[in-house]
C-alpha cells in the first residue's frame, strides 16, 4: 500500500540521509545500490534457522533489521553481497530481516523481531551480532549502523571482522 510522505516523515527521510548525498555511490554489479530485495518479509523462521546453524557451525549470527526501501539498508546488503565482503558472508550467519522503517510512525514490520532481541528501534538499518543461543554481543553498537551508506567500505569490512 502506498502512503502519502507527510512533512515528517519527509524530514525524517533527509535526516537519515548521509551526508553529501548528491553524488550516489555505486558498487560492481548494482544497478541501484540503495534499493535491496534482500530483506525477508517473514524473517523468524529465517532467523531461527540462522541461530540453529550457529550452534552448528560456530559462527556468530549477523542480524541485519532493516528494508530494502532505506538506503542505508539497502546499501549495506548490497556492499555485504560483493566479492569484497565474502570474508565477511563466510565469517557469519547472516539474516536481512524486514521490519520496514519502525522509527517512522506506521511504516514498521515484524515488530516481534525486535520485540525478541529487545530492542527499541531507532533507525534502520540496526544490526545485531548474535550468539548461537540469541545473546546480542553488540548492544551500543547495533543502533549506529543507520548511517551504512554514508560510512567507507573500508569502516564497515574493520567493523564487522573485528
Amino acid at each position: 500500500m502506498t502512503r502519502p510522505i507527510t512533512l515528517a516523515v519527509a524530514a525524517a527521510m533527509l535526516a537519515t540521509s548521509p551526508a553529501g548525498a548528491a553524488e550516489p555511490r555505486t558498487l560492481p554489479g548494482v544497478e541501484d545500490a540503495y534499493k535491496s530485495t534482500a530483506f525477508i518479509a517473514d524473517p523468524m523462521p529465517a532467523i531461527d534457522a540462522a541461530l540453529a546453524a550457529a550452534r552448528q557451525s560456530g559462527k556468530p549470527v549477523l542480524l541485519i533489521m532493516g528494508t530494502g526501501g532505506c538506503h542505508d539498508s539497502a546499501w549495506l546488503a548490497n556492499l555485504i553481497a560483493t566479492d569484497r565482503f565474502a570474508p565477511v558472508r563466510a565469517r557469519y550467519e547472516i539474516v536481512h530481516a524486514d521490519i520496514g522503517m519502525p522509527h517512522v510512525r506506521g511504516w514498521g514490520r515484524n515488530p516481534e523481531v525486535a520485540k525478541r532481541f529487545r530492542f527499541r528501534i531507532k533507525g534502520t538499518p540496526t544490526v545485531a551480532i548474535l550468539d548461537a543461543d540469541g545473546r546480542v554481543l553488540n548492544r551500543k553498537a547495533a543502533p549506529k549502523w543507520r548511517n551504512a551508506a554514508s560510512r567507507s567500505d573500508d569502516e564497515i569490512y574493520n567493523e564487522l571482522m573485528d
